[in-house]
């Protein structure tokens, strides 16, 4: 790492561990306004935040103690362009915005499906790959479709928590 990058990279170390500790404040004043009751297992559905908030509170508390004592050590030098690709990101948000919206239309796995295509769309125009051929959407669809269904079906008929379906059958 050049010094000049190492000189300005220690101030923005030190912010990003402050932002992970101000996330874990954030996650724990969340996890403090859900039920506490125990449930299955003797927990109730506010233990995960609160172990989740401990561990990043951990985690941005050591990031913050390495920025200050000498930066991150044995950081490598990225990888990535200099500059974004902001095609890939268009895809990428066009994909998570489009499953947002249209989860309660298509339901589920459907609109996971989209995302998936959308994404794949997005991380291979960032490699210089993108390919638009029907071929390839088909392909990437049908991948989509395999991994949203059993996500899908895992929840809604082994753990009884209800999605947004396609159907009322609880199978789509």
């Amino acid at each position: 790492m050049t010094q000049q990058h190492s000189s300005r990279s220690k101030p923005l170390q030190t912010l990003l561990g402050l932002g992970i500790v101000v996330l874990a404040g954030g996650l724990a004043w969340g996890a403090s306004s859900v039920s506490s009751e125990a449930g299955y297992g003797g927990v109730g559905p506010n233990f995960l935040p609160w172990v989740v908030s401990a561990a990043l509170l951990v985690c941005g508390v050591l990031c913050v103690a390495h920025a200050l004592t000498g930066g991150f050590r044995e950081l490598e030098e990225g990888s990535g362009d200099e500059r974004a690709h902001w095609k890939g990101f268009i895809w990428v948000s066009a994909g998570l915005l489009l499953n947002a919206m249209l989860i309660t239309t298509l339901g589920f796995i459907l609109s996971c499906a989209l995302c998936f295509v959308l994404s794949v769309r997005g991380f291979k125009s960032s490699e210089g790959e993108l390919d638009l051929r029907l071929q390839s959407w088909i392909k990437d669809s049908a991948i989509g479709i395999a991994v949203a269904a059993p996500v899908y079906w895992m929840f809604t008929q082994l753990l009884a928590i209800n999605l947004p379906g396609l159907t009322n059958t609880g199978w789509l």
